[in-house]
Order: C-alpha cells, then structure tokens, then sequence
C-alpha cells in the first residue's frame, strides 16, 4: 500500500471515531469539540486532495468562526438545559431511516456505478486557486454571498434577543418565588 492509502485510511478513521463520540457524547461540550476534530480532519483530507485554500477555509469558517457561535450559544443556553428537554419520539426512526438510505446510496455508487476514481476529470493547473476563487466570488456571486452574511447576522442577533429575553423571564420568576 501507498503511502497515501495508509494516511487516508488513518485519517477516515480518526474522521469516523469523531463523527461517533459526537454523536454518542452526552455533554453537549464535548460533542462540540469532536465535531471540530472532525472538522478539522476534513481539512487534511482537502489538502491530501491538493486544495489548500478550502482545507483553510475549512479550518476557518467551520472549525474556527461556526464552532466558537455553536459553543458560545452551548454555553449561554446551558448545557444542563439542553439536556432536561424532553426526545421527541420521531426523532430516531427518521434518524435511521436517513442513515439506511444514505448507506444505500453510498452502496450503489461503489458496487453498481463501479469505479469511480477513474471517471474523475483532472482540473486545470489553475483551478481553485484563491485569486480565481475571489474573482468568482467577488464577481458573479456577490450578492448571494451578501445576502447569506446579513441573513446569518439577522440568525445571530435574533438567537442572542430571544435568550436574553427568557433569562430575564427566569430571573423574575425565581426572584418572585423567593
């Protein structure tokens, strides 16, 4: 085996083991940070992939800018609320019906499409570079990418108010009962 094979199948596990103690962790803390390490080992699959401007935007957007929100909002609702929330008894049929049908899929691009690497294009030289990334993004996406970062300022500060306010709420009401 190649050295490549070897880093990409300790890296798929790594990936793997991450995504599972996200899942399985019962503090919502610590699933946050197994979801940065997973996030973070994508990453290193973009740069194995020979696209370093993604793997640090990957690194920046994701595990830096998202999880510090996901982590502050943890934080200020409390992990212990989020746990006294009752299930809701659809959630792990659903759940295990997404996961079948996204294992189905994945069974039939590999065993019926056949081999996919083969079918890969190779890019241009240039491809993905981040000067043409930014004359694309800059260029003809422009508002798209401006409306999406006044519609996340709009999520963020309506998150913030309407917690504010049920602290204030739990306050009073603690205080009237004492």
């Amino acid at each position: 085996m190649s050295t490549d094979v070897i880093l990409f199948l300790g890296l798929a596990a790594v990936a793997i083991g991450a995504a599972l103690g996200m899942l399985f962790s019962r503090n919502a803390v610590y699933s946050a940070l197994f979801l940065i390490l997973n996030f973070a080992t994508v990453a290193v699959f973009y740069l194995l992939l020979g696209a370093p401007f993604i793997a640090m935007a990957q690194v920046t957007v994701y595990a830096g800018a998202i999880m510090v929100l996901f982590l502050f909002v943890i934080m200020l609702l409390g992990a212990e609320e989020l746990r006294k929330r009752g299930k809701l008894g659809w959630q792990q049929p659903l759940a295990l019906l997404l996961g079948f049908v996204l294992v189905a899929e994945t069974a039939y691009l590999v065993f019926v499409r056949g081999d996919l690497v083969s079918q890969i294009v190779p890019a241009a030289a240039d491809y993905g570079t981040p000067k043409d990334i930014g004359i694309l993004l800059f260029d003809n996406y422009m508002l798209p990418f401006q409306v999406v970062a006044v519609l996340l300022l709009v999520a963020m500060i309506g998150a913030i108010v309407l917690t504010k306010d049920d602290r204030k709420i739990e306050r009073k009401t603690s205080e009237e009962k004492a």
